[in-house]
This record gives C-alpha cells, sequence and structure tokens, in this order.
C-alpha cells in the first residue's frame, strides 16, 4: 500500500492547516506519519501536529500526535497509535527568532502509512 500525503510538498511562509484527510479505511490501525522537511532557513522552526474527528467539522481539542518543532532538513516519523477517527488534518506552525528581516521559509511533507508496512517488507526480505 502506498502512502498517503496528508500534505504534498508544499513552501509555506506562514502557519496553516492542511485539507482534511479521510482516513476511513485507516481508523483502527496504528499509523506511521513522517515529517519531510526539504528546505529550511536558519533560526526558524515548524511545528507540525495531527487533529483527528469523527465527522469532518469537530476537532479533537488536543493533537493526537505532535512532532516536536524543527529547525533543520531532515525526515522524522512517529508512530500515530489507532485513534477510531474517521478524519485527520495536519496543523503547522511557523517561528522566525532572530531578528532578521522577513517571514519564515520552509518546504515540507506529511505522509502517512499503516505502521506494519516496513515490518512486512522486511519480512519479506
Amino acid at each position: 500500500m502506498l502512502p498517503n500525503f496528508l500534505v504534498e510538498e508544499t513552501i509555506v511562509r506562514e502557519s496553516g492547516q492542511s485539507a482534511v484527510f479521510d482516513a476511513a479505511g485507516y481508523a483502527n490501525k496504528n499509523l506511521m506519519v513522517i515529517l519531510g522537511i526539504t528546505h529550511a532557513v536558519e533560526e526558524e522552526r515548524i511545528g507540525v501536529e495531527i487533529y483527528g474527528s469523527n465527522d469532518g467539522a469537530t476537532w479533537t481539542g488536543k493533537p493526537l500526535l505532535s512532532f516536536t518543532p524543527r529547525s533543520y532538513c531532515g525526515t522524522y516519523e512517529m508512530k500515530l497509535l489507532s485513534c477510531g477517527s474517521r478524519y485527520l488534518k495536519a496543523v503547522w506552525s511557523v517561528q522566525r527568532w532572530s531578528r532578521r528581516e522577513g517571514r519564515p521559509f520552509f518546504s515540507f511533507y506529511v505522509l502517512a502509512r499503516p505502521a506494519d508496512t516496513r515490518a512486512l517488507a522486511a519480512g519479506a526480505a
């Protein structure tokens, strides 16, 4: 099964949120959520949180999963335990802590795949 993008690779200069992702096929499965940062500017950070909903309109008060704010390019993975939510969305916040002019600049993506995909692939080898 291919991974599903909650956020396709995009450039952001301010905080925001993704479109709603219908996760009905994964509601009772553990997911591996991957944050990939492909471009970052020094003295800035981006934090990403995943929220769940049963109806696509009312979201959990607390995130189901929170990535520690990051300042460097890389790939970061976290397991999202079965939450029973039919819908997911990613919410990101960007911040610059230097005194330089301008807005933050990041290029990133967020994808999810069943958590056992890698284990199954390794077992087949």
